[in-house]
């Protein structure tokens, strides 16, 4: 038969490992939460460059109308 101490340890051990299980479920929670969360993110940054890609496509026609203006006006100064 099994002594006391030993059947207590073992109820112990028992409920130390339910508790790991329970720790490493939470920890697996939070990094699914986590993973989510990055993915969210990553969607918005790849938004935000999108958006300033296009933007600098604009900058960059409205700099290409600013010269041939700008030539323009020159080009008739000269013929003054």
């Amino acid at each position: 038969m099994a002594s006391p101490e030993i059947e207590r340890k073992v109820r112990q051990l028992d409920n130390d490992v339910q508790a790991v299980y329970e720790m490493l479920a939470t920890i697996e929670a939070t990094q699914k939460r986590h993973g989510n969360r990055l993915n969210e993110i990553d969607e918005k940054v790849t938004a935000v460059a999108d958006t300033q890609s296009a933007m600098a496509d604009a900058q960059a026609g409205q700099g290409e109308k600013l010269d041939a203006i700008l030539e323009l006006l020159r080009s008739n100064n000269r013929d003054v």
